[in-house]
């Protein structure tokens, strides 16, 4: 067989589609691999939410790039968000590169494979979204499975690129994912993750012809034969309805855990970010969740240093993480992406040396608020799904897995328990993980 190794950057939905292409692949006769100058194909799978990230396809291809100067049947492949935003320019960046494949199109990839092993140079961007056949996903050991619902994006908020390099909101059919999540449960995996960028969006059709939306989609998955759970991220703040968090509440495989990116602290910036709600309605929303859900988790994003962001707003972040007792928050410096509108106040952008400074301090907020947040599951049992196996620094045999509420868990044990659902008690809390026992 041939060998394909495509190396994935960015989000769990360009993960998810690194699984879907290799599903495709082996029915071209491919293989992976892991090491890459083993490869008959390279595929580079981007993210372009943060230019970082655009930096790294780059760089990967360049080393490739040299490689098929030696090894001239060598094919490469430039997938995923970069690639929809560039299209045919990365041809002239890169022309060593034999196909762009944009993420609209990532189900006409078996034909595209065939095209550039026949000899042409191609490029894949339209916008007319390639419709999905029946296919076998190809997934990575684990007990997590990820299952995207829908994609896309309706907000343009000024700082994302989202919209341009994923398009406008749509889902996936009711019963293509039914079919991938009964298809996972039965390959083994426990926890199934529904991915979308705005998933409480999700609009499908059920066999009855009923619309259902994402409680009723969380329904559905709840009523499967087994013992296993279910996640859902990542949520817009003012799409969180009561409708889904009573679904949370009522369904017992449904995990609690809220993922509500914030992005700003201050109303002023959330305005010039184009985000639908102010300071006090996510507020609102964080507190109406915890008012309902048990021992529920709240996560969220932030970025520190969007154009024109003052220090007393810059703190205003700070301030709100820590009176909103957000458990955890991902964090990054803002990046200006090109065609944002964003990007184009120039005249409003803060040095590098403010950013990183800000997003210095936005860390050590998050640390703090991670602590609080852990210190208060010291004392309590709990179960944990296991997904990992190994020894620690101290050479101690460890279990890790996380709670419902997606705490992790370290636990000293010499037994390989990866995907079993184990009862532990909290003996102690570090800032990024607890600590327990088996009961």
């Amino acid at each position: 067989m041939k060998k394909v190794y495509i190396e994935t950057l960015g989000c769990q939905m360009n993960k998810s589609d690194e699984e879907r292409m290799l599903g495709m692949l082996q029915w071209l006769d491919y293989e992976q691999t892991l090491e890459p100058k083993e490869a008959d194909l390279l595929i580079i799978n981007t993210c372009s939410i943060r230019q970082l990230s655009e930096d790294k396809a780059y760089s990967a291809i360049g080393t490739w790039g040299k490689w098929k100067k030696t090894k001239p049947d060598l094919k490469i492949v430039f997938a995923g968000c970069v690639a929809q935003q560039k299209k045919e320019d990365l041809f002239k960046r890169a022309p060593y590169v034999d196909l762009v494949l944009g993420t609209h199109r990532l189900y006409e990839l078996p034909e595209l494979i065939k095209r550039i092993e026949a000899g042409e140079r191609v490029c894949s961007t339209e916008e007319v979204v390639f419709p999905e056949d029946n296919l076998d996903i190809i997934r990575k050991k684990g007990v997590n499975a990820w299952v995207p619902i829908m994609e896309g994006c309706n907000n343009f908020c000024s700082y994302c690129i989202v919209p341009y390099t994923r398009g406008r909101e749509r889902s996936r059919k009711f019963e293509q994912i039914m079919g991938e999540v009964k298809k996972a449960l039965s390959e083994g995996f426990k926890e199934i993750t529904l991915l979308g960028q705005n998933v409480d969006s999700y609009k499908g059709v059920n066999e009855q012809g009923e619309e259902v939306n994402l409680a009723g989609l969380l329904r559905a998955i709840n009523s499967l034969d087994g013992k296993f759970r279910i996640r859902f991220v990542t949520s817009y703040p003012t799409d969180i309805t009561d409708e889904l968090i009573d679904t949370v509440v009522e369904l017992d495989k449904v995990c609690e855990y809220f993922h509500i990116p914030m992005q700003s602290g201050d109303d002023e910036v959330l305005k010039k970010m184009n985000r639908r709600y102010d300071v006090a309605t996510y507020t609102k929303i964080c507190n109406h969740v915890r008012e309902k859900v048990k021992d529920v988790t709240i996560t969220s994003d932030f970025i520190a240093g969007f154009p024109g962001e003052t220090e007393e707003q810059f703190q205003h972040t700070l301030d709100e993480i820590l009176k909103l007792e957000l458990d955890y928050s991902n964090t990054a410096a803002y990046s200006p992406r090109e065609g944002t509108v964003a990007a184009k106040w120039v005249d409003k952008y803060l040095s590098k040396e403010v950013k990183e400074e800000r997003l210095a301090r936005l860390n050590e907020t998050v640390r703090e608020a991670c602590l609080n947040s852990n210190n208060k599951y010291v004392g309590r049992e709990m179960e944990i799904l296991v997904e990992k196996f190994g020894t620690n620094k101290h050479g101690e045999n460890v279990i890790s897995g996380r709670t419902r509420n997606n705490k992790m868990v370290h636990v000293p044990c010499d037994e390989n328990r990866i995907g079993e659902f184990v009862n532990v008690k909290i003996v102690g809390a570090k800032t990024w993980y607890l600590k327990g026992e088996l009961i």
